[in-house]
């Protein structure tokens, strides 16, 4: 729980140290500037906020790990809710109102998982897990797009938080059921193993047998 908020929290105040003319940029998100970037977070945090609301009866049918679906390519941009993503941050126009809509929703959403019972049973895209693999799960959600809003800003925006990273990192590992060599940065690990960024040749002497198996798209 306390890893989910200093995640999040380090995202939303990277949002918010963004200037103006900087939303325009790139992301790390193929084919998304910064602004469609900080729309699907919007959505994340009423997704956050909607789960956390949807109690579910039974046992747990997933875990951190398990929530989710890997591909082995990244999204083509056809996605029907990429394209609608693109559309709504267009719409905002000023960045100042995604900016203040992001940090309304996105502080009732971290407030809403501080007060939620880690051992409680939520449901979300038909699947059942605690809250607390829920939060984790979005622990790696939130630092893979800190990465991405990142990725194209200026030199001295603020990177996610150490320990976010090293999560994050250990829960990849457990999806790809390999660890990344230990010569690897948590970033680098996170960066390389979900395609963000191709592996160098060194690197991909090192991952042997795991770099054909790369990357590990999450969705």
């Amino acid at each position: 729980m306390e890893l989910f908020s200093c995640s999040w929290g380090a995202l939303l105040g990277a949002v918010d140290a963004i200037a103006d003319a900087d939303f325009g940029r790139e992301s790390g998100c193929r084919g998304w500037l910064v602004r469609d970037l900080v729309c699907h977070l919007v959505i994340d945090a009423q997704d956050v906020l909607i789960t956390l609301v949807t109690p579910a009866a039974g046992e747990a049918t997933a875990d951190a790990a398990t929530y989710w679906n890997v591909a082995d390519r990244p999204p083509d941009g056809e996605d029907p809710l990429d394209a609608l993503t693109v559309r709504l941050a267009a719409a905002y126009g000023d960045p100042g109102l995604l900016r203040f809509h992001l940090d309304d929703v996105g502080t009732a959403a971290g407030r809403a998982a501080g007060l939620a019972d880690p051992g409680m049973r939520v449901l979300t895209q038909d699947k059942v897990l605690t809250v607390a693999d829920y939060l984790t799960a979005y622990v790696l959600e939130w630092t893979l797009h800190h990465l991405d809003l990142i990725a194209h800003l200026p030199e001295g925006a603020p990177p996610p938080p150490p320990e976010g990273l090293a999560g994050s990192r250990a829960l990849l590992e457990r999806i790809a059921g390999a660890a990344f060599p230990a010569s690897f940065t948590d970033r680098d690990a996170l960066l390389v193993g979900t395609g963000r960024r191709a592996p160098t040749p060194s690197e991909q002497e090192e991952l042997g047998a795991l770099a054909v198996r790369l990357p590990f798209v999450l969705g």
